[in-house]
């Protein structure tokens, strides 16, 4: 654990999901490759189409509704929906595409935490409340983390993706909290730690998924904690 700067005390935590708590990328990239195979199992115009039709798709489509941009989910349903209309059409198009949608959703949730994370987040339950704000669509019930939280923040159409504040700010309100008395803790030196403190929050960076070296990463802002492991979490908190 490394301080950057002086850390207040602190009456909640704020929880980046992806890549902070498990290990997004191969999870994404076998969703991805399930999605695949059933489209071409299934829509073979679709299944033709090469990346760059379905970056046009998305590019338009973001476009057309800025809002998009930080809805995945709904972003990647009408995406399906552009592709699949030249395979099949009508009502049976909806389905098609809410079907693709549902399939990769599933996939995209088929994921383990490890003890030692569920062992970090139970234990800071107990001593402070916790909300998570992501800027993905995980399925926490799924995964087994949502009674942990107080509530969990999805970014949407109606609520842009970090680093914009617009979670951190309802997040604060939800827990009736000042927030330089929140401590958010994320991968991301931009999404997280900058958009945080822009927000007035402290802020922990720990990233689950990749060596967490300063010099490579791209930074506006320093966090005020660098952790080595979640579990460090809980001596902050009880001091």
């Amino acid at each position: 654990m490394r301080f950057y700067r002086p850390l207040a005390p602190i009456h909640a935590i704020t929880f980046d999901l992806d890549d902070t708590l498990y290990d997004n990328g191969p999870v994404i990239r076998q969703a991805e490759h399930t999605l695949r195979t059933h489209i071409g199992e299934h829509f073979p115009k679709a299944a033709a189409m090469t990346p760059q039709d379905w970056h046009s798709i998305r590019r338009d489509l973001i476009a057309q509704t800025p809002e998009l941009s930080s809805d995945m989910g709904q972003l990647r349903l009408l995406t399906l929906k552009a592709a699949l209309q030249h395979d099949v059409h009508g009502d049976e198009l909806q389905r098609s595409a809410t079907d693709c949608f549902d399939l990769f959703y599933r996939a995209r949730s088929e994921l383990t935490l490890s003890d030692d994370v569920h062992e970090a987040l139970a234990s800071l339950a107990d001593v402070v409340p916790l909300v998570g704000i992501t800027n993905g669509n995980v399925d926490a019930d799924k995964i087994g983390i949502s009674g942990y939280f107080k509530t969990i923040y999805h970014a949407s159409l109606t609520r842009p993706m970090k680093p914009a504040r617009a979670m951190f700010d309802e997040a604060a309100s939800e827990l009736g909290l000042s927030a330089k008395r929140i401590l958010h803790v994320g991968d991301n030196l931009i999404k997280d730690v900058y958009g945080a403190i822009n927000a007035g929050y402290q802020t922990a960076w720990y990233a689950c998924n990749r060596d967490m070296t300063l010099s490579l990463e791209p930074v506006k802002a320093l966090p005020h904690v660098h952790l080595d492991n979640l579990s460090e979490l809980v001596s902050l908190v009880k001091k």
